[in-house]
């Protein structure tokens, strides 16, 4: 998981990477080499969870992030990541 600590003070250039970000991280999503990003309410940090094999592959996803410049990250590797998309449904047919 990676802890992304944000600016205090959102530039017109930051907003206008914003549009990219999302895209960039939808992808990811959709190809599964993200799990979840999460925002906090006060837009002060992101958390991200990778699916990843090594630091580097985090450190080679977060390099390619258009708000990179912005963005502080905090590595730090889970034993586990439950989700409730990752928990078996059950059907009543």
């Amino acid at each position: 998981m990676v802890e992304f600590g944000l600016p205090a003070v959102f530039t017109e250039d930051f907003v206008r990477l914003i549009p990219r970000q999302r895209d960039f991280v939808n992808r990811l999503l959709a190809e599964g080499k993200i799990k979840s990003y999460s925002l906090a309410m006060d837009r002060s940090r992101v958390w991200v969870v990778f699916a990843a094999t090594s630091e580097y592959e985090v450190m080679e996803s977060i390099g390619q992030f258009p708000l990179v410049e912005y963005m502080t990250p905090n590595i730090m590797e889970l034993a586990f990541h439950n989700a409730q998309d990752m928990v078996l449904q059950f059907s009543m047919n």
